[in-house]
């Protein structure tokens, strides 16, 4: 079974590559011709209808949506997510898709605050998502503390671990003195789960891919 990424340097596509490298599967990245108008083309298109990153070409067809991908592929492989109909199966789909609904839109709000409202609202939306994503991580990393679920753990990788250690990163990115930057003392219980996947063979094969350093969740530069 072969995979077909289609990928930007440290965009969400490195969510699914890191999950694809740590399932040992193969599969063929293709940079996509971003600047050249690539996402707008036909071809693109019929992968994903909105133009977006990532794709994936699966021998089911192709996939789009972080979320989907990831879910696709722990169940088609049976690794890295309680398998439907296990006991922990319900608690981890809700803090899952709290990431993909809640914690990932907010993020990107941040980052691209003119999308939600205009140029003119950007710094009201920042501030805002800023407030908004503190809590969401500061009850993200309690629940990690008080439940230790295997799911999202630093004793074993999880596609939410990916994910949720992805969007720390692109947080890690901002300009000092940005109101939603993080230190390690502000999410303890997450940080030891970036901690321990950043030294996972996994994570280092997707940085080495995407030029990123060799701290990539907990240091990224």
């Amino acid at each position: 079974m072969t995979y077909t990424l289609h990928t930007w340097p440290d965009s969400a596509a490195l969510i699914v590559r890191l999950v694809l490298e740590e399932l040992g599967i193969p599969y063929t990245a293709v940079t996509i011709d971003r600047p050249g108008g690539a996402l707008d083309s036909p071809a693109y298109r019929a992968l994903q209808p909105l133009g977006k990153i990532p794709a994936l070409e699966t021998p089911d067809g192709p996939m789009f949506e972080t979320g989907a991908i990831l879910l696709y592929l722990s169940e088609t492989h049976g690794a890295l997510a309680p398998a439907p109909g296990a006991p922990d199966r319900a608690a981890f789909l809700k803090w899952f898709i709290f990431v993909t609904n809640e914690v990932h839109p907010t993020v990107m709000q941040i980052f691209y605050p003119d999308r939600v409202a205009g140029p003119e609202a950007a710094p009201a939306v920042t501030l805002t998502a800023t407030a908004r994503l503190r809590d969401d991580l500061t009850l993200l990393d309690r629940m990690v503390a008080r439940d230790r679920p295997a799911w999202l753990s630093p004793d074993a990788p999880s596609i939410l671990g990916y994910y949720v250690a992805t969007l720390l990163r692109w947080i890690g990115t901002l300009e000092p003195g940005h109101p939603a930057r993080w230190s390690a003392g502000d999410f303890p219980a997450l940080c030891a789960v970036l901690a321990a996947l950043e030294q996972r063979p996994a994570a280092r094969a997707a940085a080495k891919a995407d030029h990123l350093g060799p701290t990539i969740f907990t240091n990224p530069t």
